[in-house]
């Protein structure tokens, strides 16, 4: 049933009711029903369709409505997303290719080829290249085209994670799908990950742990380690976690970064403040 077609019943099966009702009272049943029994029938009648057939419309037309808010964040967020992989080809991607040929031609100027150093430098300008353009594919494949589930997707990073960098992600993920909306799984997937890489980067450690879960107003979510960890702010972690701040702050989230005697706790909090 279309969302105009739940309105039109709802103007409509009131007045139908009442006018059906008073069409038998008066042919049918005038000489058995007195006017004032005929009058409570009435109010009756029009409390019992209320109550039963307009409730029931009401919940169809607030299912109606929740679907066209979901179809406008989830448009909303495609939008974003091929916004953004533009300006990656356009900004950086271009930047990168034209770093690399100008690499080369340096190398060939002065035969720095099979120079070890000059040889780390491309291999990681080729590498952040890569980067780079898997992000652009994965930000312009459409949502309902993945082949998995956001929390399955937030599975396979961390198992890559753990077999790229021989590192071991102890995980306690207890949000389901239904608990975020479409943006706040982009920018939670994108903050964790932040967290995690800059865990390998400048911990030194091999272990780390990730928790998710609700709240009484909304979900915590939190990027643990065990290493030498950082010093409290985002200027000894790396450019890493001021993105996350920034992401959180973008969201309206709360963002917190705890040093502990062994490591770091990184959380990040939808509803209240810490």
């Amino acid at each position: 049933m279309t969302y105009r077609q739940i309105k039109w019943l709802i103007l409509l099966l009131p007045a139908f009711s009442v006018g059906l009702w008073e069409y038998v009272r008066h042919t049918v049943l005038e000489p058995y029903l007195s006017m004032t029994i005929g009058n409570y029938v009435s109010g009756a009648l029009v409390f019992i369709v209320t109550l039963y057939f307009l409730n029931k419309l009401f919940s169809l037309l607030e299912k109606t409505q929740s679907e066209l808010q979901r179809e406008r964040e989830e448009k909303a967020v495609l939008e974003e997303r091929e916004k953004v992989a533009k300006e990656l080809h356009d900004g950086i991607a271009q930047s990168l290719f034209f770093l690399s040929v100008k690499l080369n031609k340096l190398g060939n100027k002065h035969n720095l080829l099979e120079e070890e150093m000059f040889s780390n430098l491309k291999q990681t300008l080729q590498h952040v290249h890569e980067d780079t353009r898997q992000a652009i594919q994965s930000l312009r494949q459409p949502e309902e085209c993945a082949p998995k589930l956001w929390t399955e997707n937030m599975d396979v990073f961390l198992n890559e994670l753990e077999r790229d960098h021989q590192v071991t992600i102890h995980r306690e993920w207890n949000l389901t799908e239904h608990d975020l909306g479409p943006k706040d799984k982009i920018e939670l997937f994108a903050c964790v990950k932040e967290a995690l890489v800059n865990v390998i980067k400048h911990a030194e450690t091999n272990e780390a742990w990730v928790n998710a879960s609700r709240n009484d107003k909304g979900w915590i979510c939190s990027v643990s380690d065990n290493g030498k960890g950082l010093c409290g702010n985002e200027h000894n972690g790396g450019y890493g976690l001021k993105i996350v701040k920034d992401r959180a702050a973008s969201m309206g989230w709360s963002f917190e970064l705890f040093k502990k005697p062994t490591g770091t706790k990184l959380v990040i909090q939808k509803g209240g403040i810490f």
